[in-house]
Parts: C-alpha cells; structure tokens; sequence
C-alpha cells in the first residue's frame, strides 16, 4: 500500500506539528530519518522564537505588502520554501486577527517559469485599487549583461515592477499581469538596482518610489506617477543620498544603492525609510505636493542592530505600524543545519516628536502576550538574578526619572553571552562593539524595555532608539537574567513573563 508523506508522519508520532511543516510548501525531505530529524529540530529548537511571526521552516527575509483586509491583517514576507538560505524568492503569506497570532496561509506568489519574475518574486507592496488588494512587486529573470539591472558583483539579473490582482476577499489566489508595469529604469540612468516598488495615493493619482542608486552618485528614490497603477511616468529622483566613500563591489555597502524605500504621512510628518550600508535609515522631512520633491530635515538609524528592509501599513486606527526583517549573525551552515532562517520583528508603532524626530515603540498589541506582572525596585549598587526557565521575557526598566545606569546580561553556565548598558548620566548606550547616543532630555516616563524570545532580543530605549540582538548560546534553564543599577538612587523594574503564539514553534 503506498503511503503519502503526511500519513507516515503520523505513524513517526509527530501528528500536527510534521503535518503542518508539510501543509506548507517545499519541505525537502528524503529519508524517513532525516524526516524525523528535522521536524524535531525545528519544533524543539530553543534558540527558535516563540512569540515572533516566522515560516515553519527555512529562510524568510523582508517583509512585504503589509494591508488590512476584510477584518485580518495580512503580512507577506520574502521566503525561500526549499532551504534555510536565501535563493528562489517567492511570497509567503500570513493572517493575523491581532497582528500577534498568525496563521500560514499557501505562498501567495511564485516565480512564473519563462516569464519577468522566472528567477523570483522580490519585495514589493499591497494597496488596495478598484476595490481589489493590489500588489506591486520586482520581478527578476536572467538577462544578457547589456540589459542588467542588478549591479552587485554577479550582473546577471534584470529587474522590473510588477503587478498582481486578488482573485477572491481571503487574498489565497492572485492573477499576474504577463509583462511588467515598468519594464525600465529612467533613459541614460546606469543604476546599481532597481527594485522594492512603494506606492501611495495622492488625490485621484498614484506615485511610486522605486529603490535604486548610481555609483560615483549615490542611492537614491526614483519617483513615478500613474492614474491606473499600469502606465507609469517617470517624473524625477524624489530623495538622493552620498556615497560613504567605502569602496565595494556591492552598491548597498557604499551607499551607492537604496533599498526598500518606504515613503509615508505620520500625524503631520513626512517621512522617508532606506536600507542601505547595512542599516536602515529614517528621515523626516518637507514634501512639496505641488513639485513632488521631498527634502530631508532630520536623520538617523532606525535600529542599531540586525534589523533590515522594513515595510509600513496604516491599521484600522490610523496608527503607522511597521515590520522588519530579524537577520541571522551565525553562520549560513548553521541556519541551514537548523532548518530556518530569519524572523520578523515584533510590530512597532511609529509617531514623529515635535521636534521632528521619529519615534519607535513596540504596538501595543504585543502585550495581550503578558503573564503575571512582577514589580520591583532596584537600588544603587544592586542588582537581581533570575534563572531563566523559558526564553520569553519583557522587561521594563524606568530611565527619566533618577538619571540611572543600568546593565542588564545574559549569562549562560555563569559567563555574559549579552550585555545592554544604558547609561543616562553620560547619555550612552553600549552593546558589544556597538555605541550610540541616548535620546536627549529624556521625560519622566521614559524607559528601556527589552524582549526576549530565543535567539532574538529587542530592545528600545525611550522610544527613539532600537536595537534587535541575536544570541545564540541561551539555553532554558541553563541561562540566567541579571540586572544591575550601576549608578543612581534607584529604579523601577517591571517584568513578564510572555506567552509562546503556538505549542510547537511553528507559530501558527
């Protein structure tokens, strides 16, 4: 009698848990004991978050056309459905009602065998036009060195934009244009890339801004206009940036290239997002509506750490809400031995100051995930240890109030594995080898609070600066929590435990 894959899972024991990671596409399977191996790894990798939205297996990177629809958030996200490395990008697709809990839903675009998107689906964005959620996305195929787009090294790729229409209200199935919407860059423009399309509604027109960039020049925002969202005019760059004066071959590490910009309207503030030099970039800044030319007015890093290629929505509420891409430190052999790669960051609200700066805060939505709060007071020259017994933790250290420094570590076998000084009196925040400035004129309420979830841990210092970890020698019961106040008269210590979003890692 012959036996297909998910009833031989069942007979191995592994019931839901395997005949999900086979409901999803792709898991590469030729052995029955490679079989039991790998589903094993994943569900019981403690390195592996638990309350982050990530693939049941192998690799995902940016996140792509966030939208509200018919009462269920929808991210999709760049995956590989084959390994734990980048490669072949397709769609994947997640529901959320809450944007905490998800469900997997089928991948929502693959590459067309033959056609502009052969060699894959890259990132791109939902809007809705017509009534119907749209999507506009890079699409990639081979293409002799004369017609290139991609300019990083390997010069073999030709991108152009894309466009795919929803078929039904569950957003399961979605009907592609055959050729593409914009199938060029700007005539006598050499570019470095081309790609991560974001587009907006002014009035009765749609723009867009496409990632792109000049060596010698530097990254840059190419800007479009369309009524229909199919015949594109270019009008001119809407932001250009510096080369950093690095030399590399890849455009994005001299600043040469932009990518995934992001161009939105936050309470009265326009504001630009770019990755580029291995960081993401925010600015604030004046667009005039009338020349549709933006002009940058304040700057800085949107997260100091392994945060990359973010992507905006507006929810129901007006709130600005975006999502990033957690990247791997380790190795490539070790994310593939794994059998994942790559997370989504916790989703944050973002709001501009009156002093025109951006602020980052974790949405609120995140703390439906708390347990019991445990609320403490630390003096000066204390601190307080805590056996971690699961690798789900918040923490929230008050800052404005008595000008503290605080540390807090990860130990693990009693040897710091992670250490986050904030230090208020010298208005410095330190991890490893990284150093920033602490926001200015910290208020009241200000404080640093820190999620941990396996491997990754999210910090975010009084709203206005952010740093994503990834440490990856924690280990339940073996690891250990430790919070010193350095200086200062005392601090307020709040603390949760957090719920895992599924019972099997898989997060869905």
């Amino acid at each position: 009698m012959k036996l297909d894959r998910r009833a031989f899972l069942r007979t191995l024991g592994y019931g839901a848990a395997a005949s999900r990671l086979l409901s999803y596409p792709a898991w590469s399977l030729s052995t029955s004991a490679k079989l039991e191996d790998q589903v094993s790894a994943v569900t019981h990798d403690p390195l592996r978050p638990e309350f982050h939205l990530l693939p049941p297996h192998n690799w995902m990177n940016d996140p792509n056309g966030p939208i509200w629809w018919k009462g269920q958030y929808h991210l999709f996200y760049q995956l590989n459905p084959h390994a734990a490395v980048w490669g072949d990008m397709h769609w994947g697709h997640a529901i959320s009602p809450d944007m905490v809990h998800w469900h997997h839903e089928p991948i929502a675009l693959a590459p067309t065998p033959g056609g502009p998107d052969s060699e894959g689906c890259f990132s791109g964005s939902a809007v809705v036009f017509d009534g119907k959620p749209t999507i506009i996305y890079t699409g990639v195929r081979n293409a002799p060195p004369a017609e290139t787009t991609l300019h990083d090294g390997n010069d073999k790729l030709r991108e152009t934009q894309m466009l795919a229409t929803a078929e039904d209200d569950e957003l399961l199935h979605w009907k592609k244009l055959e050729t593409p919407v914009i199938t060029t860059p700007p005539p006598g423009m050499y570019v470095t890339g081309f790609r991560d399309p974001c587009p907006w509604l002014e009035g009765d027109e749609w723009y867009l801004g496409i990632g792109s960039g000049e060596r010698g020049i530097g990254g840059c925002v190419l800007l479009y206009r369309s009524h229909d969202l199919r015949h594109w005019e270019y009008l001119h760059k809407l932001a250009q940036g510096k080369p950093n004066g690095r030399v590399s071959v890849n455009p994005c590490d001299s600043g040469e290239m932009w990518e995934c910009p992001d161009f939105f309207d936050v309470n009265g503030h326009h504001c630009l997002l770019y990755s580029s030099e291995d960081k993401v970039f925010w600015t604030t800044g004046e667009y005039d509506t009338h020349q549709h030319r933006y002009i940058p007015m304040r700057t800085g890093v949107l997260d100091h750490g392994a945060y990359y290629a973010p992507k905006s929505f507006l929810a129901p509420d007006d709130r600005r809400i975006l999502w990033g891409w957690i990247r791997e430190t380790r190795l490539e052999a070790e994310s593939a031995a794994a059998g994942w790669s790559g997370a989504m960051a916790l989703p944050r609200a973002l709001t501009v100051n009156r002093d025109g700066e951006l602020e980052i805060n974790p949405a609120i939505e995140v703390e439906k995930l708390r347990g019991t709060e445990e609320v403490s007071t630390l003096q000066a020259g204390t601190s307080t240890n805590r056996t971690l017994t699961t690798l789900r933790r918040e923490l929230r250290i008050a800052l404005g109030a008595s000008k503290p420094k605080v540390a807090v570590r990860l130990l693990t076998s009693g040897k710091s594995v992670w250490e986050l000084v904030v230090d208020v009196p010298a208005s410095l925040v330190r991890c490893g080898d990284i150093t920033f400035a602490l926001p200015p004129q910290l208020k009241p309420d200000d404080a640093l609070r820190i999620f941990i979830d396996g491997s990754v841990i999210e910090s975010f210092i009084a709203g206005r600066e952010a740093l994503t970890s990834r440490v990856y020698s924690m280990r339940p019961g073996e690891s250990e929590l430790e919070i010193a106040l350095l200086k200062g008269e005392s601090v307020a210590l709040k603390q949760w435990p957090l719920e895992a979003i599924s019972t099997d890692r898989l997060t869905t």
